[in-house]
């Protein structure tokens, strides 16, 4: 619904549609390593989301994937430091940054705040949601914002009216994945 107020209205479906992809073959994927799942879930998601969306979120997890690297663990530092490296990917091949009303807008600051609550010692689980809270707040914070990217941008200043859906996208996605992690 939020992308049909600036774009095509397919973002959530077709997101939506890649996941659940990922999903129904998880169990076949190699999971020798951290990245060896990450890599083949961002092969997934290039190919089943349509759209720019598919080739944004694939390299993000690709770009994960490949610094994750061959690690079966990760530390609160190498979560963050795998997450930079995403979006760093997202920012290249979007050819995009903070402020232009894209996912980076939710994804930037809750990885700010990960780190934050990590470096402050605060538990894995608080910190998780301390990153999913800032996702949510920083999404709503994209209404008003001018979308610079995407087919949103295209809408020139009636983008100002709705929130970005990529980053209402991150803050329910980092919502879910706090939600888990405290229920594990």
């Amino acid at each position: 619904q939020l992308d049909a107020v600036a774009g095509d209205g397919d973002f959530g479906f077709s997101l939506r549609s890649g996941f659940e992809v990922v999903l129904a073959d998880y169990d076949t994927f190699d999971r020798s390593s951290i990245g060896a799942i990450l890599k083949k879930i961002g092969f997934v998601i290039s190919s089943k989301v349509g759209g720019v969306s598919g080739p944004i979120w694939g390299t993000a997890f690709l770009r994960a994937a490949a610094t994750a690297g061959d690690r079966t663990e990760l530390t609160g530092g190498d979560v963050v430091e795998i997450l930079r490296a995403a979006i760093t990917g997202i920012k290249e091949r979007g050819k995009s940054d903070v402020g232009d009303k894209t996912l980076l807008d939710a994804l930037v600051p809750a990885v700010d705040a990960l780190e934050a609550a990590l470096n402050r010692g605060d538990s894995s689980s608080a910190a998780v949601q301390e990153a999913a809270d800032t996702a949510v707040k920083a999404a709503e914070n994209t209404l008003g914002m001018l979308a610079k990217r995407g087919r949103a941008a295209y809408t020139g200043e009636r983008s100002r009216d709705s929130v970005d859906a990529g980053a209402t996208a991150v803050g329910v996605i980092l919502q879910a994945v706090a939600a888990a992690w405290r229920d594990s």
